[in-house]
C-alpha cells in the first residue's frame, strides 16, 4: 500500500480530509498534498493518524519504506503476535 492510499483509507475512514486534519491539527491543504502524493506524511503525524483512525491505517501504512527503522518495535511486536 503507497501512503496515498494509506491517507485516502484515513480520510475515509474519519469522514473527510477536513476531518483528519482537525484531528491531528494540521491544516487541510497539508492532508491534501500526502493524498496527492506531493509530500509524504511527517514520522510526527503518523501515530496521531493511527489513533484517529483507531488502527485502520497504521505507521506501517503511512511510512512503508522506513518504519522498521523509525519504530523498531512494530516489527518485534508483528514477530511475537504471529508466533502467538
Amino acid at each position: 500500500m503507497t501512503y496515498q492510499h494509506a491517507i485516502k483509507l484515513a480520510c475515509d475512514k474519519v469522514g473527510s480530509q477536513a476531518v483528519l486534519a482537525k484531528a491531528i491539527d494540521v491544516a487541510p491543504a497539508i492532508v491534501h498534498q500526502w493524498r496527492g502524493g506531493l509530500r509524504p506524511v511527517p514520522v510526527q503525524h503518523c501515530l496521531a493518524i493511527e489513533r484517529a483512525t483507531e488502527g485502520a491505517v497504521t505507521r506501517r501504512d503511512l511510512r512503508p519504506d522506513d518504519w522498521h527503522l523509525i519504530w523498531p518495535e512494530l516489527g518485534a511486536a508483528a514477530e511475537a503476535k504471529e508466533a502467538a
